[in-house]
Formats: C-alpha cells, structure tokens, sequence
C-alpha cells in the first residue's frame, strides 16, 4: 500500500537575506529574501519532481517562522508537524535563524554568515516531536549533519529521528554538510558515529568524507582544486566496509575556478557498482547554494520512484544538481523535463 509521504525532512530553516549583483552585504541598499534549510530544500526539489513530502521543525510563531512554513506549503510540502513556538516578543527565550549571503565574482569568494544562535531547534527536547506517529505513513527520512551542528540538543534529536525510523521500516538518508561555522572535525565525527549505524544513503561533497568521517580520498589537495572520480570510489567502498548498513554512496565534485564557473561533477557507489556522471565543465553560477541538496534530491527521487537507476540516476542527479546553480536561492526551478533533456545532451537553445 502507498504510503501517504513518500519522504520526510528533519532540520533548521533560516531566512536567507542576499545582497544583489554582487555588491558587498555592507554595500547594499535592500536585501532579497529567501530560506536556506537543507532538508527543507530536499523536500521543495523532491516535491517539484513529483514525490509526497513533508518537513518537521521547530520554529517560533513570529513573521519568519510564518513566512517558512507557508513558502513551503506553496511548494506542496506538509507543513503540519512544524512546531510553532510562541513568540515572547524579544527572541530572548528562542528566535528563528537568519543567513547572510553575498555572491561573489571573479576570484572573489561568495560569502555565507550565520545568524542562527538560539533558535527554536537548537532547543529541540525529546518527546517534542512523535516521531513513531510521522513515521508511521511515510517510506523515507532525510536529515543532514547541519542539524547535527547547531546544538548538542538537536544532534540528540536527529540521532534519534534516525534510529525511530529505522525501527519503523523506513528507508534512511543523511547529507554529511560540514559546517566549518558551527563546529570541529573532532566533534562532527564524535556525532557522526552514533549516527552512522541509522543510515542507508549517504550524501556528501570532496570535503565531507574526510571532515565528518575521517576518511580522505588519494591525490586531493589542500584546496580540493583537483579531483579524480576514480578516487571517490575507494572512499565509498570504504565507508560500506565500515557501515554495512550503507547502500549509497553520492558524491558531488566541484572544481572552483571563479566565483561563477566551476566544473561540475557527480558519482554514485550504489549495492556495490561504480558511477560517474559526465562533467559540466566551466558551468556558469547565478548563485552556487543549495547545489549539494538538489543532488541529494535527484538521488533520493530516482531510488524512490525507480524511475532513473544506474547510470541514469547519477546523470539525471548531476543534471538536476547542475540546473539548479543557474537559480538564485537555495530551491531547485528546474522542471524534471529540462534536467532529462540535459543529461541526454540537450543544449542551452531558446525553445520556442
């Protein structure tokens, strides 16, 4: 029987203020608004694609947490296990996050800064949310290693989200984005191992393995300015070794070469097969965030649906990943019929 929610997100939402064209947060004249929330974004991509989500939080009922959950209803995700803690007027007692991005240019890096202390989920206390009741009509949960991040609390509380899930038969997925911002190497990994037994398939960029995990690929540099796919599948072999439990293994590489051109690349170690999507090379950005989460997306959306497996689910992952840098915000625009035509070689022509 088809469950009612095909995937279920667990994780902080902040409100995304960005400078325009460029200039220097310190420069500008007005911000534009948007929400940077990693496991949100995956339910936004997954929901555009075609699945039925749901993202469970903890915000505070003032106009940011309202402008969260109703940005994600119009996007048909359910909003309805958010919790809204009412607002005491000062944010002395709990505040909604805020993050601060200016996009760079050239060799200017783009710049992101956090303004998340003392949110609502980093107070998260167990029992606060029934996990075994949201689990039980739902076939997939998503979390990531920022919510594992931003408080010893709300690191619990994923663990535990995992756990349940597994106890309820789901299947689970977890995107490792390290957070130099929010914590160590030493303390992700400390996390990470309490973590790892919970998860079936795991997400990560070049830096992730070796930061959350301790596991580093040969021949990258300081920089992760070159990258051989072929490196990454020993990688992913050896986190299968160490977590049997794992099937998945997604990687996205990205070689910076300005602020808005970068190659892009993505690879897949999937019940013990090897796959590397087709580079992107010299792929021009409008605004790189959230590129890692809608990889993440086109993972989960073909494992769930079956409509992409093998060599086609990285290619339609690394396509829908490499649509999205061509949006400003974290959220995905691009239709499943752009990202098909794409990793089939379709070109940038006006279509008329």
């Amino acid at each position: 029987m088809a469950k009612k929610f095909d995937l279920v997100g667990f994780g902080e939402a902040m409100v995304r203020f960005n400078s325009p064209e460029h200039v220097r947060l310190e420069q500008a004249q007005y911000m534009n608004l948007a929400i940077a929330a990693a496991e949100l974004n995956v339910c936004v991509n997954t929901s555009t694609l075609g699945l039925k989500t749901k993202w469970v939080s903890k915000l505070v009922d003032t106009w940011s947490g309202k402008y969260v959950v109703n940005k994600g209803r119009e996007h048909n995700v359910n909003m309805d296990d958010v919790i809204l803690e009412p607002y005491d007027g000062s944010g002395r007692k709990a505040r909604n996050g805020l993050c601060f991005i200016e996009v760079g240019i050239g060799p200017r890096a783009s710049r992101q800064i956090y303004d998340r202390g003392n949110s609502a989920i980093s107070q998260i206390q167990p029992g606060e949310i029934d996990w075994k009741e949201i689990f039980s009509d739902a076939g997939w949960f998503h979390t990531t290693g920022i919510t594992c991040a931003i408080s010893p609390e709300a690191a619990n509380e994923a663990i535990r989200s995992l756990k349940i899930a597994k106890e309820c038969g789901l299947t689970t997925s977890f995107d490792l984005n390290y957070r130099s911002t929010l914590w160590s190497p030493e303390e992700a990994q400390a996390v990470m191992e309490k973590a790892m037994p919970y998860i079936d398939v795991l997400i990560g960029n070049e830096e992730d393995f070796e930061t959350m995990l301790g596991i580093k690929a040969e021949g990258t540099t300081k920089t992760y300015s070159k990258l051989d796919p072929m490196n990454y599948k020993n990688v992913a072999k050896m986190v299968c070794d160490k977590y049997p439990n794992v099937k998945t293994v997604g990687t996205t590489l990205r070689e910076v070469k300005t602020a808005l051109l970068n190659d892009w690349r993505t690879v897949a170690y999937h019940n013990g097969e090897f796959y590397v999507s087709k580079k992107y090379e010299n792929l021009e950005i409008y605004d790189r965030t959230g590129g890692g989460d809608s990889f993440a997306s086109g993972i989960i959306y073909s494992l769930i649906s079956g409509e992409y497996k093998g060599q086609d689910m990285i290619e339609f992952a690394a396509a829908y990943s490499a649509l999205c840098h061509g949006f400003m915000g974290d959220w995905n625009w691009a239709y499943k019929e752009e990202a098909e035509s794409l990793m089939k070689g379709g070109s940038a022509r006006v279509k008329r």
